[in-house]
């Protein structure tokens, strides 16, 4: 990431900050950037959305946007890092807001795991329980855009992006050598790079014995044409600029669009490279 690229601010939960020092924390990144967009597991313990709710409504903003996501934590990472990227070009807050949902088909986040036996966000069969109890067992996984799961050294292999991307990997208690000399190859990666890996990795996979990883695209002037490709909408409700069909600092929803008329859902062809 470049020293262009603004920092993510972090919003704690209610355990580690009270509720007037989450409110003056949220007053003052409102006045220095206007508008918040933040972004939250859907794993999210519920007194912390609760309080990210809260917090919101006791300003009584609609400066605040407050998006759920269902990806995995390296993903929601990947997602943040290019939002923030996005931040820094000439796109209106609620662009930026609806632009996650968009971005997050572009983003394949799995994990390399030795067991899937408490692995409840992506659908396991019967026959892959059993194959976990397996000495020595390990299983590639993909959650995002579409769920899969193959073992490794049986012959199967996780659908990839058709697009070229950058691979981000953040090891646990699990080490392995298929994710960088088998998956990034057969994924066309460019770039492999390390990160630590996320506090709430080992709850959302159901295991600390595993490698996460993700796909994505990271280069600004690809995620600004997608973004731009869009049509433009205006929220019926709080007038904000958007793409796609709902708002998201009012989570009103768009009437359907017409025949013909583009919603905002992606293809996963490989998206132009111009400029912004």
């Amino acid at each position: 990431m470049d020293q262009h690229t603004p920092t993510a601010a972090l919003l704690p939960p209610p355990d580690a900050q009270p509720l007037q020092d989450a409110l003056t924390a949220t007053s003052v990144l409102l006045e220095q950037h206007g508008y918040v967009v933040a972004l939250y597991p859907s794993c999210l313990p519920l007194a912390h959305e609760r309080r990210l709710h809260t917090v919101r409504s006791a300003l009584e903003t609609n400066r605040l946007a407050l998006l759920k996501v269902d990806l995995p934590p390296l993903g929601i990472a990947v997602l943040v890092r290019q939002l923030r990227q996005l931040s820094v070009c000439d796109f209106g807050p609620g662009i930026l807001a609806s632009a996650a949902r968009l971005l997050s088909h572009y983003v394949y986040a799995g994990a390399l795991l030795n067991s899937v036996t408490r692995l409840d966000r992506v659908p396991v069969s019967l026959k892959s329980h059993a194959k976990s109890w397996v000495p020595g067992a390990q299983f590639g996984v993909l959650a995002n855009p579409t769920p899969e799961l193959v073992k490794v050294g049986g012959g199967g292999r996780l659908g990839g992006p058709a697009f070229t991307t950058r691979l981000v990997v953040a090891e646990g208690q699990l080490q392995s050598e298929w994710i960088e000399k088998t998956l990034a190859p057969q994924w066309q990666t460019q770039v492999v790079e390390e990160t630590a890996l996320p506090a709430d990795s080992p709850l959302w996979w159901g295991t600390g014995k595993l490698t996460e990883f993700a796909a994505f695209l990271p280069d600004i002037s690809t995620l600004y044409q997608l973004v731009a490709s869009v049509r433009r909408e205006v929220c019926t409700w709080c007038g904000i600029e958007l793409i796609g069909d709902r708002c998201g600092f009012c989570s009103a929803t768009l009437p359907a669009a017409g025949p013909g008329g583009d919603a905002g859902v992606p293809h996963h062809g490989a998206p132009a490279h111009h400029g912004p």
